[in-house]
């Protein structure tokens, strides 16, 4: 029996060595944390359950069979973040780089199954070389069983992907196929072809940073919805994150406890400048709109003429989508469209009211918008927005141009309640630019024509460039003071907390990918 018992101690000891005292000196030496100590990070203290920790691979070609690690290269199991249930795995570099066998994905498949049989949260933290070389097809058979699960687990269980090292060829498509991605500066790289590919094809020299690193993949591809500057930033967001999900499809956000108290926000009077041309950065109005220190931004380099991000009204989670003035006007184009769809599907699937603020001149014009498809991407957003049945409302702060008013979340593809403020213009376009095609003959013909160009476009201005005529026709429920705005927004998703929005029967819709 004390032999039996020693086996057990000696076999778990080497199991937590992974790939052996000097290789987690030497990612140490990198900047890095071993799988096991960025899982102690992640999750609760005395939390972790791990599951197959004695797992090896079953290969027995190029002297394999005499290469055998406990755990295969992957650390496995459950635990506790802020007290709830999750599923983590943590690909150890220490053992064979990290690199996917057989038993490696069998690991990864089994608590994915796990995850979306009990409704839990699954977290990757991925530090991998890629597909093992030495299994051949049976590791990319384990990548494509991994890929399958993370389509079947979309919209039941959140998954996030935390890129703490390479991760390169087939292997970037797990990650690509979850609902949010964090990588670490200057440690973490993303590329379906590394430098000496393309190299060779293009005739490009570039570096692994340049080519797929975090500042690339969160500012210009928007792969990445985080950057951060190391890995216990990257660790501490993910568990920030989680606070704002529910833990599956089935179920509602964790309402924090809050305590009603005098709503009235003055700050909000003075952002908006009265010249309709004028930028201000929207970041100030939903700041001052929500609960105290509780936005958390994502996405937030990339395709900056949109913010999203979540936050909490009265410990209420809750998804920000708006236009951001300070960046391009606050324009649709072809990435923000993008960006904005995949956030607001989000938030959708797993039962987090939306919030809009809007101003918005429209789609931006030119050759490289339509001829990259923002009609096609445009209507991505639109989608999202129509098919979402959570709770949604939108504030119109200025700007509601064009199709773009539509677009944004407007009552004519469901919105719940929508909120105007008097410096609200809801048009078809500028009244300068509808001046131009409207009075035309009149001014082209005047003695003055500087001069009757200004009067036509302060008539045009004085009908259109306000809430009121969409607040007549019932487009908006209600013209509002914008101090007004946090405690009307509380009242009103008070009110649609028990909402119910069945979509008609079918398969599944046919969003313009």
């Amino acid at each position: 029996m004390a032999d039996s018992r020693d086996t057990l101690r000696q076999k778990r000891q080497e199991s937590k060595l992974g790939g052996g005292e000097k290789r987690i000196e030497s990612q140490h030496g990198k900047g890095k944390l071993t799988a096991r100590e960025r899982i102690d990070l992640l999750l609760d203290e005395n939390t972790f359950c791990e599951i197959g920790a004695f797992v090896t691979h079953r290969s027995s070609d190029f002297g394999m069979e005499r290469q055998k690690i406990l755990g295969d290269g992957v650390v496995t199991g459950y635990g506790k973040v802020n007290g709830r249930l999750v599923y983590v795995f943590s690909q150890d570099f220490t053992v064979f780089g990290g690199s996917l066998s057989e038993t490696h994905a069998e690991k990864i498949c089994k608590i994915m199954d796990m995850a979306m049989e009990n409704g839990a949260p699954l977290i990757g933290l991925n530090d991998s070389g890629g597909a093992r070389i030495q299994e051949g097809v049976v590791s990319l058979g384990g990548y494509a069983d991994i890929f399958y699960r993370n389509v079947m687990a979309s919209g039941v269980v959140p998954q996030i992907s935390a890129i703490m090292g390479p991760c390169a060829g087939g292997a970037v498509y797990s990650p690509a196929l979850t609902d949010f991605i964090l990588m670490v500066e200057h440690t973490s790289y993303m590329f379906v072809t590394g430098p000496n590919v393309v190299k060779t094809v293009t005739n490009e020299d570039v570096s692994s940073e340049d080519l797929g690193g975090a500042s690339v993949h969160s500012q210009k591809s928007g792969v990445a919805h985080f950057a951060t500057a190391n890995e216990v930033e990257c660790i501490q967001n993910i568990r920030k994150m989680l606070s704002y999900m529910p833990q599956n499809c089935e179920e509602t956000p964790l309402q924090l406890e809050y305590h009603a108290q005098n709503e009235i926000r003055e700050g909000l009077k003075s952002i908006v400048p009265d010249n309709p041309n004028q930028p201000y950065d929207m970041h100030e109005i939903i700041e001052n709109t929500v609960d105290l220190d509780s936005f958390l931004e994502v996405h937030k380099n990339y395709a900056e003429n949109i913010i999203v991000g979540f936050a909490r009204l009265a410990g209420r989670s809750i998804g920000v989508v708006a236009n951001q003035p300070a960046h391009l006007a606050g324009v649709l184009d072809v990435h923000s469209s993008q960006k904005g769809a995949r956030f607001v599907r989000f938030c959708d699937a797993f039962n987090i009211p939306l919030l809009v603020f809007e101003d918005v001149p429209g789609f931006l014009p030119g050759t490289d918008q339509e001829w990259n498809a923002i009609i096609t991407n445009g209507a991505k957003l639109l989608y999202a927005f129509s098919e979402a049945t959570v709770p949604r409302i939108t504030v119109i702060t200025r700007k509601a141009y064009g199709g773009a008013y539509d677009v944004m979340n407007s009552k004519h593809i469901g919105a719940d309640m929508n909120f105007a403020w008097p410096s609200a213009q809801i048009a078809v376009m500028g009244a300068k630019g509808a001046a131009e095609i409207i009075f035309k003959k009149e001014i082209d013909t005047a003695p003055n024509t500087n001069a009757a160009l200004k009067e036509k476009e302060q008539e045009y201005g004085d009908i259109f460039a306000n809430p009121y005529r969409a607040a007549e026709r019932g487009f908006v429920d209600e013209v509002i003071f914008p101090e007004e705005t946090r405690e009307k927004l509380i009242r009103a998703f008070d009110m649609l907390k028990k909402k119910v929005r069945n979509l008609p029967r079918k398969k599944h819709g046919n969003i313009p990918l």
